[in-house]
């Protein structure tokens, strides 16, 4: 994974996300953004290029917090990063969105998902993202989480709609003090922040991605996939990652028993071997 720092970041915006690669030591070359006035739909990287593609897709369409009918756009630029992905081939790719993004998958590609709160990394803000991490070796990422800190979650940084001061907005991301967007107007800095990812959690996310093992190495690693490492007679991290297992098991048992009225339900991308 150390040996070509080279990666691609595709709907980048004020892109937080690579700047957090950047700080370990990746090369980040940034892909068009509608904020720039750039299409991804008229993008074609160059094949074997890249070590690794990351991007967080437009999430509008899957956030729980939305009000309208989806427009579609949501699942659009998710087939945009799959093809950016299969054009560029490299070693590893990671896409961020929020939590009801639908699982993707792309051939030739071991696909590990799991969620990360801004708490498990330090922050106040209370913020859950969904992560999907493919790579072309079976490896898996374990990152390193750490208690919340004390006193009681903050909200999450949602942008214009919150009334929440830009040089608030910032600090509750974890950027440094003097960090501006002298381009932007007021409303527009604070919607470009939100939309990021805080700086801390994708300092941690590179650091997995360095150092990342093949799964069948890591003997006490959580069978749901979310790269927490188990401890003492753990057979399941937390009581999410219980759920998500009794659910792979009864989807397993539908798969199995070919009368089963639930088997024409389940995703057919949810059933092969190649992800977790």
């Amino acid at each position: 994974m150390r040996e070509n720092r080279l990666i691609l970041s595709v709907f980048p915006g004020i892109d937080l996300l690579g700047r957090g690669f950047e700080d370990r030591g990746f090369c980040v070359v940034r892909g068009p953004d509608p904020l720039w006035g750039g299409d991804i739909r008229k993008f074609n990287p160059p094949p074997a290029i890249f070590g690794g593609v990351i991007g967080g897709s437009p999430c509008q369409d899957f956030s729980k917090a939305r009000r309208d009918p989806p427009t579609g756009y949501g699942l659009e630029m998710l087939d945009e990063f799959k093809r950016v992905v299969f054009e560029a081939e490299p070693e590893w790719w990671l896409l961020e969105n929020v939590p009801g993004v639908p699982d993707v998958t792309i051939p030739g590609y071991f696909v590990q998902r799991f969620n990360l709160n801004a708490r498990e990394v330090g922050m106040r803000q209370n913020r859950l993202r969904k992560f999907q991490f493919g790579s072309k070796d079976n490896l898996v990422l374990i990152i390193e989480r750490t208690r919340a800190p004390h006193g009681p979650p903050l909200p999450c940084v949602v942008g214009g709609s919150d009334g929440l001061a830009f040089r608030k907005a910032c600090s509750r991301m974890g950027l440094p003090d003097d960090f501006d967007l002298p381009p932007f107007k007021r409303l527009a800095k604070r919607l470009a922040v939100a939309n990021g990812v805080p700086p801390e959690m994708s300092r941690r996310i590179a650091a997995a991605v360095e150092n990342a093992s093949p799964r069948y190495t890591i003997p006490d690693f959580c069978p749901c996939g979310c790269g927490r490492i188990l401890t003492g007679k753990q057979k399941a991290a937390t009581p999410t990652c219980r759920k998500r297992l009794e659910r792979a098991r009864k989807r397993d048992r539908s798969i199995a028993d070919p009368l089963s009225k639930s088997h024409s339900d389940v995703p057919r991308e949810e059933t092969g071997p190649t992800s977790l």
